[in-house]
């Protein structure tokens, strides 16, 4: 692949992923609205989170960041890829079926793990209702995300980018035909999850289909390549075992106070838009394209890639990161507040926003880095280095509760993530300068905190300057829009001014795209 490649599908999966969390900003803003941060949202969350958690432990997580790998070196000497991705489909599919059906009957267990401080409340039987009606979405989404890995092996990013876009555009249209036709909003949102799942699966299998790498499907069976796969993937899984234990841990503690597992959800789904758009796109492109260019024993172009993936990355998540922290309360309050979803709610779910905005370069960082081991096949190293990071969190998590209350795992998680990166950023010192940015992103990261820390400036100004009008009915809207206009102007206006960014390198790319 050449560079430019790299950067022209960043663009690719970031502008659909942008569409896709907007659209998600639409679908939680009516949620918000019609659910409020009640039981029946609470139980919105832990059912919907309980098949996500589980996708990632096995699909994007595990299961992918051994698969991609290999599928891209069979690619890339011109073994039969095809076969094995026919394989891994198979072997998925198998594993989870009989976990979807085990999950059935064990779903007041598996509430009672997410949520312990729901039980005897209404909280918890809805919980259980909604979660046996959303988990068969894990099936569906999993095998979606291992075509999803195909194409993007093979460079085709479009589809798979896109699929998350028709999940929100079927969840918000259920609400509305719901709240139209005097339905029941929450029971039509949580029947839609399993049925976006599978048009999830169809958009993918037929762009598969298209490019010429559709799935036929096949028994199961049990070959040398497997072997090799559930061997690279078991570390992978537990790896990503330990970053869902970080998220229940923080549900666990919120779930003993009112409301709180609505607020950090909310939280979570404001700082999600730029690790979205940035650290994810950029993992999803890099690995394919590391993993190739290692097996091509292209040490060059490995380390340009890297480079420029941290580059790109961090000149759009460091503004970011300093505009929650420095506007949350404009952000949640104009987007969020409305209906059942009042000015206390706002103001409790900037405070946790504030704090994931510290840890936002660290998320991006960690998409970055941990390519940098799956692409050679070590999943065994980020697994020791998640266990430490839990360490951390749990360690935090509870021991901060009597100073910081319901905020505790908000602080945690950032923390950790910054843990994470450390330990990361260390091992990949055997790897040698393959695995060190070039001298260009170390020239330009300093330049990107200046033009960052410039707009933060700005942007207290401006929300100074607009309060009244970020107040005030439907002037807030443009309100929030002059602030976030005004924060993107100066820090891409510095940014240029001292050498942070080229914007022709966008242009280019997004001419190449």
């Amino acid at each position: 692949m050449k560079p430019i490649r790299l950067m022209s599908g960043f663009l690719t999966v970031g502008m659909w992923t942008m569409a896709s969390r907007v659209l998600g900003f639409v679908r939680d803003a009516m949620i918000l609205a019609f659910l409020g941060t009640g039981p029946l949202y609470e139980a919105y969350v832990v059912a919907f989170r309980l098949p996500n958690m589980f996708r990632r432990f096995f699909a994007e997580g595990a299961f992918n960041m051994a698969f991609v790998p290999m599928f891209s070196g069979k690619l890339e000497k011109g073994e039969d890829s095809q076969r094995f991705a026919e394989d891994a489909f198979a072997g998925l599919a198998s594993v989870l079926i009989v976990l979807t059906l085990v999950s059935q009957a064990a779903m007041p267990w598996l509430i009672y793990g997410l949520a312990a401080g729901f039980a005897g409340q209404e909280q918890f039987d809805l919980s259980v209702d909604f979660g046996r009606i959303a988990f068969p979405y894990i099936l569906f989404i999993s095998l979606a995300a291992l075509l999803s890995g195909v194409l993007n092996a093979t460079g085709r990013f479009a589809a798979a980018a896109a699929a998350p876009v028709l999940l929100n555009v079927l969840l918000v249209t259920s609400m509305g035909l719901a709240a139209t036709f005097g339905g029941d909003v929450a029971r039509a949102l949580i029947w839609m999850i399993p049925v976006a799942g599978v048009a999830q699966l169809a958009l993918v299998w037929v762009a598969a289909v298209r490019a010429g790498v559709g799935i036929r499907l096949r028994r199961p069976r049990w070959t040398p390549d497997m072997a090799r796969l559930v061997t690279v993937a078991v570390p992978a899984a537990l790896a990503g075992g330990v970053v869902q234990i970080n998220l229940l841990v923080g549900q666990q503690v919120a779930s003993y106070f009112d409301h709180a597992v609505g607020w950090l959800y909310a939280a979570d789904r404001l700082y999600q838009l730029p690790l979205g758009v940035v650290g994810i796109a950029i993992g999803v492109v890099l690995l394919p394209d590391l993993s190739r260019r290692l097996a091509a024993k292209d040490e060059t172009g490995a380390r340009h890639a890297l480079s420029r993936a941290g580059e790109v990355s961090l000149a759009l998540t460091i503004p970011s990161a300093v505009a929650l922290v420095v506007i949350p309360l404009p952000l949640v309050s104009v987007l969020f507040e409305r209906g059942a979803f009042g000015m206390t709610d706002s103001v409790a779910v900037a405070g946790a926003v504030a704090i994931y905005g510290l840890g936002l370069p660290a998320f991006v960082l960690q998409k970055i880095l941990q390519p940098q081991f799956f692409a050679r096949g070590d999943t065994k190293s980020p697994f020791r280095y998640a266990l430490m990071a839990m360490g951390v969190n749990v360690a935090l998590a509870i021991g901060l509760i009597p100073w910081l209350g319901w905020l505790a795992p908000a602080v945690a998680t950032t923390l950790a993530g910054w843990a994470m990166v450390a330990l990361l950023f260390n091992g990949t010192r055997p790897f040698g300068d393959v695995a060190r940015f070039d001298a260009r992103f170390r020239s330009r990261i300093w330049r990107i905190c200046v033009a960052a820390a410039v707009m933060g400036g700005a942007l207290w100004g401006g929300q100074r300057i607009l309060a009244p009008a970020l107040n005030t009915g439907g002037w807030r809207y443009l309100a929030l829009a002059a602030l976030v206009v005004t924060g993107i102007v100066v820090y891409f206006g510095v940014a240029q001014l001292i050498g942070a960014v080229r914007l022709s390198e966008f242009r280019q790319a997004a001419k190449r795209r």
